[in-house]
C-alpha cells in the first residue's frame, strides 16, 4: 500500500474510505456542501495546506466543481494538486439511484484508477511526470483552445478524451494539462479532436 504524506480532500465518508483502500494517508472529508457552513473547518483546511500542500479529489458533477472552486478560494493555488475523476456513466453499489449527472464518483472508480492517480504524489515518487507539459494561456490560444468560436467546445471534447470532466473550465483544464497528462498524451487527444468536425 502506498504512503502519501501529503493530505487528501474529499467530499464524504465514502470517497475517503475508498481512499484508504489504496494508500496510507490522512484524508479529511468535506461533509459534502458542509464546508460552506463550518469556518473552523476551512480554516484547519488552509493552515494544513500551508504545510505541505493538499491532494484534492472531487467528483466530476456539478457539486464537485463548486466544492474544489470553493477550496480554491480558501487554500493558495500553489498549495493544491487536483486530481479529477473521469466522466463514467454509473451509479455506485450502495446507491439505489445514480447521481443527478449520472457519472460515478470518487468512491465508484476502480481501484487500479486510484492506484494510477495517486502513484505521482506517493511519497518517493517523482515530483512531475515523465515528459510532462508547461503549457501557457498563449498556447491554448495558438492551439485553438481558447480565444476562438469552436474553443469551449473543443476543450469539451479534449477534456473527454483525456478522462477529464466536461464541466472542468479553461484555466482547470490547462492545470491538468500540465500536472496530470504526458505530452504525448495530450497531443495524441489534441489530434483526435481536431479530427472530429466542429
Amino acid at each position: 500500500m502506498m504512503k502519501i504524506s501529503r493530505p487528501i480532500i474529499v467530499e464524504g465518508k465514502y470517497d475517503r474510505l475508498k481512499i484508504l483502500s489504496v494508500a496510507e494517508a490522512k484524508v479529511i472529508t468535506t461533509d459534502g456542501f458542509g464546508i460552506f457552513s463550518k469556518a473552523e473547518k476551512a480554516e484547519f483546511l488552509r493552515r494544513l495546506a500551508e504545510q505541505n500542500g493538499v491532494i484534492v479529489i472531487t467528483d466530476c458533477d456539478g457539486a464537485g466543481l463548486i466544492i474544489r472552486n470553493h477550496l480554491k478560494n480558501i487554500i493558495s493555488s500553489d498549495k493544491i494538486i487536483h486530481i479529477y475523476t473521469p466522466e463514467i456513466k454509473g451509479k455506485e453499489k450502495r446507491k439505489k439511484l445514480p447521481s443527478k449527472a449520472g457519472f460515478l464518483g470518487l468512491e465508484g472508480m476502480s481501484r487500479e484508477w486510484l492506484e494510477e492517480a495517486l502513484a505521482p504524489f506517493a511519497d518517493g515518487a517523482p515530483e512531475k511526470k515523465e515528459n510532462a507539459l508547461s503549457l501557457t494561456k498563449a498556447d491554448f490560444y495558438e492551439l485553438g483552445l481558447s480565444g476562438g468560436e469552436a474553443s469551449a467546445r473543443k476543450r469539451k471534447m479534449l477534456a473527454k478524451e483525456l478522462a477529464l470532466p466536461s464541466i472542468i473550465s479553461a484555466n482547470s483544464l490547462l492545470y491538468a494539462v500540465n500536472t496530470l497528462i504526458s505530452e504525448e498524451e495530450f497531443y495524441r487527444a489534441l489530434e483526435k479532436v481536431a479530427g472530429e468536425n466542429l
